[in-house]
């Protein structure tokens, strides 16, 4: 029997049970390059020293595990909105809008849950739920540490707005760090994207914000980690994890 397609959408509110066995997490297309860059210099500086040799190939390790992209098992269900991001939920608050999505997600406050990623954490972000892009905004800006309030509204940015088959609509946004600087996005206005696709990716040190729709309510603590594409961070028609937002 053929295992369900985590990239591709099989309808809305549909369980997904797979059999898939942990394997050794590729890396991703993106981070090829930079792989094979540091695997060079590596091989050029030690030709020049051999003291090079086990630092290099430590930094070529570190660059390979950066850009991993690992298997993952998506829950699904109309009433779930899964983490984007893999890294540490740091903030969940009601905050007003950004204004470059209020077309979409309207101008009301919203909860944001805020997930923080280290340079150890994977980089590739992923569909919270499955639907439609219906907005895709890049802002440049600053490269603030990503762990601060105001980097929301001052770094390097980029907006998605997914509206699920039932009409609601989450959006989320990932924000360039300390040491990010470059966000890179895989989708676009008008795609069809499966909770837990890959949408996008943030090289080195980052953050992703998640804006919840009336109605649903974080499922995730302060200091919690979460996983992209498993981790639950809101769930209509259910009270809110103790101590977060309202």
């Amino acid at each position: 029997m053929p295992m369900p397609s985590l990239d591709k959408p099989e309808g809305p509110g549909l369980p997904v049970t797979t059999t898939v066995k942990w394997r050794f997490p590729a890396v991703h297309p993106e981070g090829q390059k930079f792989v094979a860059i540091a695997f060079a210099l590596t091989l050029l500086l030690t030709i020049a020293s051999n003291i090079f040799f086990w630092p290099m190939l430590g930094l070529t390790v570190w660059v390979a595990a950066f850009f991993r992209d690992p298997v993952r098992t998506t829950p699904r269900g109309d009433d779930l909105v899964v983490a984007p991001a893999d890294g540490l939920v740091t903030m969940i608050e009601r905050v007003p809008v950004p204004r470059e999505l209020t077309g979409e997600l309207g101008s009301d406050p919203m909860v944001r849950v805020s997930i923080f990623m280290s340079v150890f954490d994977v980089h590739i972000n992923r569909a919270p739920i499955a639907g439609t892009i219906k907005q895709v905004v890049y802002i440049s800006g600053k490269f603030l540490n990503a762990d601060l309030d105001k980097a929301s509204e001052d770094n390097e940015r980029q907006h998605f707005v997914v509206e699920g088959y039932d009409g609601r609509r989450v959006g989320f946004t990932q924000i360039a760090g300390l040491v990010a600087r470059r966000i890179v996005g895989f989708a676009k206005v008008g795609d069809i994207v499966a909770v837990g696709q890959r949408v996008g990716l943030i090289r080195f040190g980052s953050r992703v914000d998640v804006y919840l729709p009336e109605g649903c309510t974080p499922q995730v603590a302060l200091g919690q980690r979460s996983v992209a594409g498993e981790t639950v961070i809101g769930r209509y028609g259910q009270p809110a994890v103790s101590g977060t937002a309202q």
